[in-house]
């Protein structure tokens, strides 16, 4: 099936502050009926890239173009509405908070009240309506900025990291109802995160932000599953990277690209036990174990280079035992390593045979 076509697309975008350059976007595309998950580290530029879609800001160079004609910053407001990491709300009841944006809109107030209502109902606070905002939780305060923004049916969404003050329960229950919300609406939505197990829940299309430059974009799957550069597989948690020498070292000379790895894809062995067909195993050195609770967190170290590693908590004692420099395996399955900038689809087969 065909992408819609781009609601807003960002072209040759460059913001330049404090002397140098902190965000650089040669092109994204906003889908309608779509959400893009801009995914980078705490000042990676995603908010500014997101108030620059919003027309929150003014770039530096680039244009915005929305329905495929340049966009005046008026145009870009009249159809969008924004979620925040902290909800602003009024001192004023739940209700009166949801209906602020359909009052600025001059909607009459008996519309306002039905629309505003009807997204409280379906994120789940319509029983809090007559409630002061000020008495809200973190959790019930973000739905009821949601709904706000929501109830003006905008046809762009724009959240910036929508979950960061909430905790993992309140986080999980809200990703599902606005995963929900999101495919009512029809709008194109654009958020950004740090968390990747957000964008993965929530985007169709995904986008990676590094110290303001985007290094890659496309299908969720394709760029989960597919990171372009070391810094892209970081990103997407891939915690350990092997440069191309030492993954040919270890695989052979048919090796042609980097492999990165996730340290729960890799498991922590004995020294000296023997490879089997599925798994591949590698000699290191041990450097340190972190207990994580559920898990040990084990990091070895393979001719200057981390790897990571999971072992079982409390640590057997054979791992236990062991002392900073002593010899360590590290054993993956062979499937999960993913090559980094190979050619696409190489990412839909296992990476190592």
């Amino acid at each position: 099936m065909s992408s819609p076509p781009a609601l807003l697309e960002l072209r040759g975008i460059v913001v330049d502050a404090g002397g140098r350059s902190i965000l650089d976007v040669p092109q994204l595309a906003l889908p309608a009926e779509r959400t893009t998950a801009v995914l980078g580290a705490n000042g990676a530029g995603k908010t500014t890239l997101l108030r620059v879609a919003g027309a929150l800001i003014r770039q530096t160079a680039g244009e915005v173009m929305l329905d495929g004609a340049p966009a005046t910053p008026t145009a870009i407001r009249r159809v969008s509405a924004a979620v925040l990491q902290r909800p602003l709300l009024r001192r004023a009841s739940v209700r009166d908070n949801a209906e602020t944006g359909l009052r600025f809109h001059r909607v009459p107030r008996a519309e306002a009240r039905r629309r505003a209502g009807e997204w409280l109902e379906r994120l789940g606070v319509a029983h809090l309506a007559t409630s002061p905002a000020h008495t809200l939780s973190a959790g019930e305060a973000q739905r009821v900025s949601l709904a706000r923004a929501l109830a003006l049916s905008p046809r762009l969404l724009l959240l910036d990291e929508p979950f960061s003050n909430l905790d993992a329960p309140t986080r999980g229950e809200l990703l599902v109802d606005l995963g929900e919300a999101l495919d009512a609406t029809g709008a194109a939505a654009l958020l950004v995160t740090h968390d990747r197990h957000e964008a993965a829940a929530l985007a169709d299309r995904m986008a990676i932000l590094h110290a303001g430059d985007l290094r890659q974009e496309g299908p969720t799957a394709e760029v989960w599953g597919h990171p372009s550069d070391p810094d892209c597989a970081r990103i997407l948690g891939y915690d350990t990277v092997l440069e191309t020498d030492v993954a040919r070292r270890i695989l052979g000379n048919g090796v042609a690209h980097p492999l990165a790895l996730r340290s729960e894809d890799c498991a922590a062995a004995p020294a000296g036990i023997q490879m089997d067909g599925s798994s591949l195993t590698i000699d290191a050195e041990l450097r340190r174990l972190i207990p994580l609770g559920s898990t040990t967190r084990v990091i070895a170290e393979l001719d200057g280079r981390r790897l990571l590693a999971t072992a079982p908590a409390p640590a057997p004692d054979w791992l236990a035992n062991l002392q900073p420099g002593d010899p360590i395996a590290v054993r993956l399955e062979r499937a999960r390593a993913r090559p980094v900038g190979a050619p696409f689809p190489a990412a839909d087969e296992p990476a190592l045979s």
